[in-house]
């Protein structure tokens, strides 16, 4: 008997809107959440030819003696220039594409979850069947950034929101939304899609 198609869900949202807390919900429905971003670091330092490449396009000083990623070098020389922050994007990104599908692959739920900050600007969310967007105005979103990391300045934030989609932008690829802004119950709007999602495989 041949294993039902798992369907792949994107969830993402622009710094501060709380998709972490969102996907968190989806756990307590007992489905599957891959943490692309996380999981990113992860392969950046176990996964040898990703490696490899970072090496061979960056310098050896992209890794510490210990085999550690050199996040201050690699900040300093790649995330300060738009042409190399695209260029570990591009490979980074594939990478981590192959290892979701191969996690997704070993799931028995009817859907999982991506949880990705730039899901969209990415282009990552093609390869997807469907995509959350979870928003909240951006004076919210700065005030939680601002108490979650205080060091990170209104300026500092702010410019990160310019370099991600807008929400309008996002709202029109996604196939659901979800609204975080404390206006509404967070948990019904989840149980929605849930059951939504349920249907389309059922």
């Amino acid at each position: 008997m041949n294993k039902k198609k798992t369907l792949l869900v994107g969830i993402s949202g622009g710094i501060g809107a709380g998709k972490t807390l969102i996907s968190k919900i989806f756990s307590l429905l007992n489905i599957p959440n891959y943490n692309a971003d996380e999981r990113a670091k992860w392969l950046m330092v176990n996964h040898q030819t990703l490696k490899n490449n970072i090496v061979k396009e960056f310098g050896e000083e992209s890794y510490d003696k210990d085999g550690g990623l050199n996040r201050r070098y690699l900040a300093n020389i790649v995330f300060s220039d738009p042409e190399k922050t695209s260029r570990i994007n591009e490979l980074v990104h594939p990478a981590v594409g192959e290892d979701f599908m191969q996690w997704a692959d070993s799931q028995h739920t009817v859907y999982v979850l991506k949880e990705a900050a730039l899901l969209f600007e990415t282009g990552s969310y093609k390869s997807l069947d469907y995509t959350i967007h979870v928003t909240a105005s951006e004076s919210i979103r700065i005030d939680r950034v601002k108490s979650r990391d205080p060091q990170r300045s209104t300026d500092q934030i702010r410019q990160i929101i310019q370099k991600q989609f807008t929400d309008k932008e996002k709202n029109k690829l996604a196939d659901f939304l979800v609204t975080n802004d404390e206006s509404i119950l967070v948990i019904p709007q989840v149980i929605k899609i849930h059951e939504q999602l349920l249907r389309m495989v059922n």
